[in-house]
């Protein structure tokens, strides 16, 4: 298991990441910081099961999670962790 932090637009991520877990699968987990949103999450939590590989044709953990943050948050229109009163 690899464990790594990364700051992807201002917010602190760690990453949790097992290639070939249970012998079929690749696992990873991301969890910011007192449960700041993501452009993947709204609770700061995410784990996700991807086919064995995946993660490292993407160049490795960092550059998966990188890449996967800003596709969605070009894809949401995500403008980062907005909090609501109300």
């Amino acid at each position: 298991m690899e464990h790594q932090t990364i700051v992807w637009n201002g917010i602190r991520i760690g990453i949790r990441f097992t290639p070939d877990k249970f012998g079929i699968t690749d696992h990873i987990e991301l969890q910011t910081e007192s449960g700041v949103p993501l452009p993947v999450t709204k609770t700061g939590y995410r784990f996700c099961f991807l086919e064995p590989g995946s993660v490292a044709s993407h160049g490795g953990a960092v550059a998966f999670v990188t890449a996967w943050l800003d596709h969605e948050a070009a894809r949401t229109g995500w403008r980062g962790a907005q909090l609501s009163l109300f």
